[in-house]
């Protein structure tokens, strides 16, 4: 059995709605429906969050779960759903599947003209690449700004204060890449 499914069983035992259980445990409901569904694996805090809530211990939770490792995982543009918006401007769109689950998340970042991403500051000791396909941005990491073109990367301590913001004309399109993953 894998986690998602695990969880799913246990608050369906418990007779708890996907919503009581976000609004007890604190986690999304989105991010519930994610993990329930494989979509994502979650952290060992949201895990231990979920655990709480259905009243049971961390090992309970994680005692029969087997992972599940793929030497090769294809995610078409089809299949491609899970995006994480920052605002209306920006957004952050998943490029492969069971993201928690692997050593590194690889994303790409769509800015529109004049947008910019909200202040992200990951945990330790999450490092993040990004490479620009298209347009110009700036990032501002902690007291310093580097204006980013087309070809062009920045590697930084994603522990440090930063964010993004489009400063040209045109859309913004980047890949990131953080690890290890962290949402």
């Amino acid at each position: 059995m894998d986690i998602g499914k695990k969880i799913k069983a246990l608050r369906k035992d418990k007779k708890l709605t996907l919503k009581h259980l976000s609004e007890t445990s604190g986690i999304a409901i989105a991010t519930l429906s994610r993990i329930e569904t494989g979509r994502m694996t979650g952290t060992v805090r949201s895990h231990q969050a979920i655990a709480s809530v259905l009243g049971i211990s961390l090992p309970q939770l994680y005692g029969d779960i087997q992972l599940k490792h793929k030497a090769v995982d294809f995610q078409s543009t089809r299949s491609r759903t899970d995006i994480f918006v920052h605002n209306d401007r920006a957004a952050h769109g998943m490029l492969t599947n069971n993201v928690l689950s692997k050593k590194m998340m690889p994303v790409m970042l769509k800015i529109s003209a004049g947008g910019s991403t909200t202040q992200e500051e990951l945990p330790k000791p999450t490092e993040k690449f990004i490479y620009v396909l298209k347009g110009e941005c700036a990032a501002y990491i902690e007291d310093k700004s580097y204006i980013l073109k087309a070809g062009e990367t920045l590697y930084f301590d994603a522990a440090l204060a930063h964010s993004f913001k489009n400063t040209g004309d045109t859309e913004v399109k980047a890949i990131c890449v953080i690890t290890p993953p962290a949402l």
